[in-house]
């Protein structure tokens, strides 16, 4: 069973502020669950069903301190439609340094990303790509907002994620000799760029685009073409969605320059 004052707990750390007042931030999903007790955060809190506990035995002894509990507790405690069978409560991570240089050959900034789903899923894309430095602006959504969390699958724990000013990281991006680049509904065809050097990608607010002053630092302005010459087709691509695309093109670009050479 789940005492009052927990499922309370649980619950607060929907917001930001009530997570940077306890330092404390929630896991739900059983692969989000196992793969956050596999890796360097503090599970300070595991609340699962035997059947999650018996599975995953070799994992939970990372734990700091676990409680078995029936799928009924779960459900009471959950954030999610369809919980399953664990849940943890983590400890936030200090914010890191911004590193000394841009070390990958891809980067990525999110320039006021709102939508916790849109940033899961833009850190799982970034996983699977094996970019690990990702930049965010002061006034992107929450790396642990359990909706974030719970749309990375996982991938949250296997990528750094900075949040900062465009300033230092444009800053950083000149040091690291690395070519800024921007997602522009009006920018150059993507699929006909030679993109040969080591990039930042900018992608911006689902709404409003690359703010003005970021825009203005942009050394190269990229789009996805359309391949329907309609007026009734989407005006815009989904962010996470365009995200991915330009990151698998670009990352193509880069292998094909590696293994050419």
């Amino acid at each position: 069973m789940i005492s009052k004052n927990t499922l309370k707990l649980i619950q607060s750390l929907a917001l930001k502020k009530n997570r940077v007042k306890e330092n404390l931030f929630l896991v739900e999903g059983d692969k989000n669950v196992l793969e956050t007790l596999t890796s360097g955060f503090k599970v300070e809190k595991l609340f699962a069903t035997d059947t999650f506990l018996n599975l995953n035995s070799y994992a939970v002894k990372n734990a700091v301190e676990t409680s078995e509990v029936t799928e009924t507790d779960i459900k009471k405690a959950s954030l999610l439609k369809n919980p399953q069978n664990s849940l943890a409560i983590c400890k936030l991570p200090n914010q890191p340094d911004l590193p000394e240089e841009l070390k990958n050959p891809l980067s990525v900034y999110l320039d006021g990303i709102q939508d916790p789903g849109n940033l899961g899923t833009i850190l799982r894309i970034c996983d699977w790509f094996g970019i690990d430095e990702i930049f965010c602006s002061l006034d992107t959504a929450d790396v642990f907002n359990p909706k974030v969390i719970q749309a990375s699958m996982g991938s949250f724990c296997r990528v750094q994620v900075w949040k900062a000013a465009f300033s230092a990281i444009e800053s950083l991006s000149k040091k690291s000799q690395t070519v800024i680049l921007g997602a522009f509904l009006d920018g150059e065809n993507i699929y006909k760029e030679q993109l040969t050097q080591k990039a930042l990608i900018v992608v911006g607010n689902e709404g409003n685009g690359i703010r003005p002053e970021v825009e203005q630092k942009i050394e190269k302005k990229i789009k996805i073409p359309s391949s329907v010459v309609s007026s009734k087709r989407a005006e815009s691509l989904n962010v996470s969605v365009a995200t991915g695309i330009i990151i698998s093109e670009i990352t193509r670009q880069l292998h094909f320059r590696s293994y050419s050479k």
